[in-house]
């Protein structure tokens, strides 16, 4: 399999948070098993993730959330 890059993992990511949003809050362990899910155990580690969230957070296109825990969500408009 190819190699997967931070900015795909990223990618995803926000491809994930945009599809649950209004709908369901999810933790940034729930985002991160679902990139292990989709790109494979082999391919994909949790730092990797972690990487990845931190790119979408410090470039906008994420943000967190709390509310009785920490959440990843869309910034709001």
């Amino acid at each position: 399999m190819a190699e997967v890059t931070i900015e795909q993992i990223a990618d995803a990511m926000f491809e994930l948070v945009e599809s649950t949003h209004g709908k369901k809050n999810l933790k940034p362990m729930d985002v991160t098993k679902a990139m292990i899910d989709q790109f494979g155990e082999d391919a994909v580690d949790k730092r990797m993730c972690k990487k990845a969230l931190r790119i979408l957070i410090d470039s906008g296109r994420c943000t967190y959330l709390y509310a009785g825990g920490s959440y990843v969500t869309l910034p709001e408009k």
